[in-house]
């Protein structure tokens, strides 16, 4: 009887849910719980773009009331919704990954930093990203140097730009994984090489210094410093590189030869 009663209760609720007209009336259901109610009142036609924005910010909204709240007609011409529900963790991906087309730069780079939205969502929104890389202007490549993804802060690092490659190398999110796929590449400017050979964050790191090591851009005043501090047996694999010059292989290889004289 208590089930019935509490049944019949919601459904009534769902009721007034999905007619409330007045802003007043429409406020009381905002911070509904039961999933019926909220499915109702997502269908409610008298909701404006302030009511779905409120909705949104929800992460508890179940899925079937943010589906109700794309197809809303308020929704449709709303740039604010769409980004809001580009940006919720429970869209359908039908729907987030169209809007993505409509975004703002900086908007899309909001949507590829949440973790609540789906990896999937983030990744799209972070390739539409790198699409757009090579026409932005300098002062945007610059902000999205130093704000964007660690996979976006390398990729503006092959534009070879004074301003855009500290900015990038100085990202949060950059990682040395980043980093040794820059150094793989054949194109890689030289500028890149330099200032990374130099950075006080990157230049410490064993492996980027193996890779900078190998990199013909490194300027040879890094490379002397950077070799007491390596392993023989890796420094010995270096000298073996016949994609080097010979004069390093065999700098290297005599490096390796007195070390190894003065452990004996």
């Amino acid at each position: 009887m208590v089930d019935r009663t509490a049944c019949e209760e919601r459904r009534h609720r769902a009721d007034q849910a999905a007619s409330a007209s007045t802003p007043g009336a429409i406020e009381g259901f905002l911070r509904e719980t039961a999933k019926e109610v909220l499915v109702a009142l997502a269908q409610n036609p008298h909701l404006q773009e302030r009511d779905l924005l409120r909705l949104l910010e929800r992460k508890d909204l179940p899925p079937e009331a943010v589906r109700e709240l794309a197809n809303h007609r308020g929704a449709r011409g709303s740039y604010n919704v769409h980004l809001a529900l580009a940006r919720h963790s429970r869209t359908p991906r039908m729907v987030s990954l169209p809007i993505l087309r409509s975004l703002y730069l900086f908007d899309l780079l909001r949507v590829a930093q949440s973790p609540g939205v789906p990896s999937d969502v983030r990744m799209a929104a972070e390739e539409a990203l790198l699409n757009k890389l090579e026409g932005l202007d300098r002062g945007d490549k610059i902000s999205l140097a130093r704000r964007g993804t660690g996979r976006i802060a390398a990729a503006l690092l092959t534009s070879a730009d004074e301003e855009v490659v500290p900015a990038a190398l100085d990202n949060p999110y950059l990682t040395e994984a980043h980093l040794l796929r820059v150094l793989s590449r054949d194109d890689i400017p030289p500028l890149v090489v330099r200032q990374l050979a130099e950075h006080g964050r990157w230049s410490h790191r064993y492996a980027l210094r193996l890779a900078l090591i190998r990199n013909r851009h490194t300027p040879f005043g890094r490379v002397l410093a950077f070799l007491p501090e390596m392993a023989v047996s890796d420094l010995r694999d270096i000298g073996l590189d016949r994609r080097l010059p010979a004069s390093l292989r065999n700098y290297i290889r005599a490096h390796c030869h007195a070390r190894l004289g003065q452990k004996s």
